[in-house]
This record gives C-alpha cells, structure tokens and sequence, in this order.
C-alpha cells in the first residue's frame, strides 16, 4: 500500500510539458528535456502531424508520448494544450498565435523561438493578468544574440560606461570540414528562407549617426568583411531593419548600429546575380513551369538570341568572364541542365530556385553544420573610447543534431524549465533580455559548448572594408 500511495504521489507531481512540433530545430530540445525528465521530475509529450520522426527522437525513453496533433484542428490542440502545465510551441511562425491564444483561455505559460509578431504583442495584457509568461525570441538568432547582446551592454553600463556602438552578426553555414562546394554553403536551415532573404524593404541601419538604406537590389554587393579566428574571414550582408531592436536594447543613443547575416566570402557576389535575374522573386508564379527544364527556367530570364547559348547569353546579361570564379559556381549548381526538370505546377521564381539549389546544398549524411556570431561594442568610459569584439562558433554533430538544433533548442529548453522552477517570473510577452533571463542561460550554455570568446580591442569605430 505504501508503494502504491508513493507511486500516485510521483505522478501527481510530474510536471508536464507539452512540445509542439518536432521538426529539424527540435531535436536537442527534446533530448535535453529528455535528460532531465527524471530528476526535474518532467512528463514530456511531443504533438506533431508525423508522429513517426518524433517516436524517433524519444526511443524508448520513458515519461514521454508522442501524440498526432494537427494545430488547426481546434478540438486536438485545445485537449493537448489543457493537460499541460507549460506549451512550447515549435511551429512556422505563423501557427503560434491559435497556440498562444488558448494558452490564454487555460493558463498555461509558452516559449517558443519565433519573433514576436504583432498578434502575439497583442496578447500581452492578458498574460500579465493571468500571471503567464509568453517567452519569444529564445532560440539563436532571435535568442543568443539577445542574451549574450545584453550581457555585455549591461556590464558596460553597471561600470558607468556609455554604449556608443553596437553590431552584431550571425551565419548558419556549413562546418569547414563538411565545406565540399565553390559556394562555401548549405543549407541549414529552411531553404525557402535563404532564398527570399532580405526582401520586403530596403535594409536599414544607423553609421556615425546617419541614417542609411540598401534596396534589394544592391543588398549583396554592399558587404562587410569579418574575421574570426580559427576560421578566417567572412562576409557580412545588411538585416531589413537593424535599428528593431535600438530601443528595445537601450541603445537610443548610439551612434552606430548594424545587424547583418554572414556567408563565406564570394557568396553574396554570386547570390547577387539570381537577385539581378530576378530569380528570388516570389510575388508571381511562371507559367506551365511543372514542364520547364532548369535550362529553360534560366533561360526564361535572358534576352531572346536565335544563334547564342542559354550559357552565352547568361554571362553576356551579367558581364560574367569564362574564366571568373562565379561562372564556375554557377556551373556547379547544374542550372542550365536540359534533362532536369522543376516539376513544380504554378511555382515562383524563388520556389524553383529553392528546388534547384536543394539539389547541391543539402546537407549530406556525415555533413557538419555551423553557427557563427560575432558582436562589436563600442563605449565610452572616463572620456576614453573602448571596444569588446565577442564571437561565437558552434559546429554540429550530424544530420540531426546539428549546431542550428542545438543553439535554437537548447535556449527553448532552459527557458521552459527555469519558468517551470520559477527562476523566471515576470509575466507577459517578452524576449530574452533580462538578467533575470540571460544570466542563467547563458551560464548553463557554457557547460554545452556554447561560449563567447571576448576581447578587448582598439576602438576602432564604424569600420567596414565595403559597405
């Protein structure tokens, strides 16, 4: 009798833990949940439309279920979401808000990894009410550069110094021993997004006080250089808007601010020419493209020629020499191929262009990814001018525990067990940029491998070497 009262007291306490989603960026959230579900006395249950690549990221493990969850069927998401003492919500961006709002109706907190959209803001007055927090921007970029952003900028201003500037850049590219391609890139990520990057806008930023703008159409070939040591030189290309996240951060007063996503040097160079082509446009859809060639979606955008190649007239349109570097990057993507076909009924120029380059940028099976951010901060203090450079490199294990996975789910993860033992408490919808948030993070962070190397440099300003 007594073992059986034990047993029901276990379960009564088991905190419960629903996860929705258990796609690419989920599975170190899951195996750190999974690691702790013993001693954190945790009873995890992961919700997904294919229930078979979840069963394969739990095994065996016990406290766990694995459950067919269809978000937009209201009855199956408002059960799971019910029996949860806290959701985390790995879906597209798009699909939090049904989660978030009846996380609202029944009390429950929710972390995901997503910006914070204007719906999800919307919702801030209730979670106060109801005493939940809703914590966004929690994975890496949004979630560690936030975390590791503020960590500095608050102990530059406890020591009386004045932030002055502030860039920050991150890049999820390929390992340097899984870097096979003329490109120096795979795709780690949603390939869609790669693809449509930097669209919508003009990019923004804050330089020496001026207010400056990049249109699409020059965003790659206006790019600053980077060097990180162990791995030797990058490129940078300008965010939409840097200055998102100016007030945000405290930084109301700064004279520079830059955001920007890094690649290997020579992509940008090259990725411009599909933006000149207008190759990345999504805004429409070609015709009968399910019949086209890839030779023919190239070709599509080239001047008419009875007697000159899709290949002459390529270089010819884009001022690319036979012996240039870029023209081989381009052979090696096998776009003017008259064999392969897209195969795609009512696609966009960026959705076959996802197609064709999935066929050389995915990663193989021993293939390593990367994570690569690197901060700049520069402050005064007694009326001396200082810099911090902070750089981080995460490689990946394999094709499913990859760096992308584990920065993103490791942050998700320490969030939803310190809401759950109460370290974080401040209710309402937020991101990470609290000590009350980072401090512990962080420091648990470390001990995966997770660490910013940081030192003290010349000021030297707002210095690019292009842009």
């Amino acid at each position: 009798m007594y073992l059986l009262h034990s047993c029901i007291a276990k379960l009564i306490i088991m905190r419960k833990i629903l996860i929705i989603g258990a796609g690419k960026s989920a599975s170190y959230l899951i195996k750190y949940l999974l690691n702790k579900s013993q001693s954190e006395k945790l009873h995890i249950t992961i919700g997904d439309l294919n229930v078979e690549n979840a069963k394969n990221l739990i095994g065996d493990h016990s406290n766990t279920d694995v459950i067919h969850l269809d978000v937009f069927n209201a009855d199956s998401r408002t059960t799971a979401i019910k029996n949860a003492d806290i959701v985390v919500s790995m879906l597209p961006a798009r699909f939090h808000i049904e989660v978030a709002k009846d996380c609202i109706t029944y009390k429950k907190h929710m972390v995901t990894a997503s910006y914070v959209s204007k719906e999800m803001q919307a919702l801030d007055k209730d979670a106060k009410a109801n005493g939940l927090i809703f914590m966004n921007e929690i994975g890496v970029d949004p979630g560690i550069d936030h975390m590791s952003a503020m960590q500095v900028i608050d102990r530059i201003r406890d020591k009386g110094g004045k932030m002055i500037l502030f860039e920050s850049f991150t890049g999820g590219l390929i390992a340097p021993e899984s870097d096979n391609n003329l490109w120096h890139y795979k795709f780690t990520w949603n390939p869609r997004n790669v693809v449509v990057a930097g669209q919508g806008g003009a990019a923004k930023f804050l330089q020496e006080g001026q207010f400056k703008y990049i249109p699409y159409d020059r965003l790659f070939r206006r790019t600053e250089f980077l060097d990180i040591e162990g791995y030797g030189r990058f490129e940078a290309y300008a965010n939409r808007d840097s200055l998102k996240y100016q007030h945000v951060y405290g930084l109301d007063y700064v004279r520079t601010l830059y955001r920007g996503t890094m690649r290997r040097v020579g992509f940008s160079k090259a990725w411009h020419v599909f933006v000149q082509l207008g190759m990345t446009d999504d805004s429409y859809t070609i015709d009968d493209s399910a019949n086209m060639s890839y030779r023919d979606f190239v070709n599509a955008f080239l001047p008419y020629s009875p007697t000159d190649s899709v290949e002459l007239k390529f270089r010819h349109a884009l001022k690319i020499d036979q012996d240039d570097i870029v023209w081989d990057k381009f052979l090696e993507l096998d776009i003017f191929n008259a064999t392969k076909m897209v195969e795609l009924d009512k696609a966009t120029p960026a959705q076959i262009l996802t197609k064709i380059l999935m066929d050389s940028w995915m990663l193989d099976a021993n293939d390593k990814d990367m994570i690569v951010m690197y901060h700049k901060f520069g402050y005064e203090l007694n009326g001396k001018k200082h810099q911090i450079d902070a750089t981080m490199v995460v490689v990946g294990e394999d094709q499913t525990y990859t760096a992308m996975s584990k920065t993103v789910g490791l942050p998700v993860a320490m969030a939803t067990l310190d809401i759950l033992n109460k370290k974080i408490t401040t209710p309402g919808v937020q991101i990470p940029i609290t000590k009350e948030v980072y401090t512990p993070i962080l420091e648990e962070l470390e001990t995966y491998g997770i660490v910013f190397n940081e030192k003290e440099v010349s000021y030297l300003g707002y210095n690019p070497l292009n842009i």
